[in-house]
């Protein structure tokens, strides 16, 4: 089993009014990593998919892969196409929740936005996804 220490948010990075499902993202990943990436994806009506089995390193943030779990969200992107936290009420309450039961499981797991990684230079997850979620501290 792997030790995890981090659970990181993104976001797809895609248009708000447009959708890109569970289906789009396991194709997205396949075709550039061969499996996919994240652990966990949320559709904006709030429909949660585990992705990829959480024993598995995934393929989400360069130097953390083998010691975190990822998380994204549909969106991330207004319909004009700028970064923003498109996140519907459905999502966040599937996030909450979510992040709640992992903390279970890995309580000393920091929760981080792709953002706040050390030399990232994204948007991502487009919202302050440590301060937002600092309640869920262990």
């Amino acid at each position: 089993m792997r030790k995890i220490d981090l659970i990181v948010i993104h976001c797809s990075a895609t248009r708000s009014d447009r959708r890109f499902s569970v289906e789009d993202l396991i194709a997205c990943h396949n075709a550039r990593f061969g499996f996919t990436g994240y652990h966990y994806y949320i559709t904006r009506d709030g429909q949660l998919y585990q992705t990829r089995h959480e024993n598995l390193p995934g393929a989400h943030a360069r130097h953390y892969n083998q010691h975190s779990i990822g998380i994204c969200y549909e969106g991330g992107l207004t319909p004009e196409g700028a970064y923003a936290d498109t996140r519907t009420a459905a999502q966040k309450h599937a996030l909450h929740a979510l992040l709640r039961s992992l903390k279970a499981d890995y309580p000393d797991a920091r929760i981080l936005g792709h953002r706040d990684l050390p030399g990232v230079h994204k948007k991502c997850p487009c919202f302050d996804a440590a301060e937002e979620y600092r309640e869920l501290k262990a």
